[in-house]
């Protein structure tokens, strides 16, 4: 593809922060990256379950277009099934889903996927990876935690200078959609198609999304939703495939 591959636009090469895209488009391309793997999952005689989603395997047109790639460990299912059946646990580190490790934290599905992408959204509004091998503590390397607890402050970010700023509302979005993305159990993960929902509505419709379940920051455990809610709690249906957000919630 013309532009390669994301990676090479939200990854600078010593691992700090960039960010070459501006928000809109970058909001752009994760739309098509999830219209992509909708397709995927609902669109096809077969489902297909990608099982690799992250930067490297989205590759971008003359346009910016994306177009997922790399579909060595995808497999097919029919449709109907919620549950599917993998040997071994497949994918990259930092972008495969709990369940695919331990059945303990639920059945392996489409939903699989929507925790990698949740991880590919984060990275692309943060500009950096999600596992930092040089990270000091371990609160700081647990990627989600960091986010969380940024999103948590957003009104009143504090740059290196000691200004403060507003965070962009698309930046917003994509990591309060990552973040339901990557709830530990799949249940309450979205799935593609009221992502796609999200991703099309502002930051402000959305309700933030509980605590991730591995946060071990002292800042976060504060934190820590008192509800049992899930990505559900906050849709309505209205007919077959059709989700609009609760605003009243």
């Amino acid at each position: 593809m013309p532009n390669g591959s994301l990676d090479k636009y939200i990854f600078s090469s010593d691992g700090t922060p960039i960010h070459t895209i501006p928000w809109e488009k970058l909001n752009n391309i994760a739309l098509g990256v999830a219209r992509g793997i909708d397709y995927l999952h609902r669109g096809c005689d077969m489902m297909i379950l990608h099982f690799d989603i992250k930067p490297q395997n989205i590759l971008l047109d003359r346009s910016f277009t994306p177009k997922v790639a790399d579909f060595g460990l995808a497999k097919l299912y029919p449709k109907e099934f919620n549950v599917v059946s993998v040997s071994a646990a497949k994918g990259t580190i930092g972008y495969i889903a709990p369940e695919l490790v331990s059945r303990n934290f639920g059945v392996i599905s489409h939903k699989s996927d929507v925790y990698s992408f949740g991880m590919l959204l984060m990275e692309m509004a943060a500009g950096r990876r999600n596992v930092d091998p040089n990270a000091g503590s371990s609160s700081q390397i647990y990627y989600p935690a960091l986010i969380y607890d940024k999103v948590h402050r957003w009104e009143k970010e504090i740059n290196e200078f000691g200004e403060s700023f507003e965070m962009n509302e698309v930046e917003k979005k994509l990591y309060m959609i990552g973040l339901w993305c990557i709830q530990v159990r799949p249940l309450d993960r979205p799935s593609m198609n009221q992502i796609l929902q999200m991703l099309e509505s502002d930051a402000t419709s959305l309700q933030m999304p509980p605590t991730p379940f591995f946060s071990w920051s002292s800042t976060i455990s504060k934190n820590v939703h008192s509800k049992n809610t899930s990505a559900a709690t906050f849709f309505t249906a209205i007919g077959e495939d059709k989700w609009i957000y609760d605003t009243n919630y």
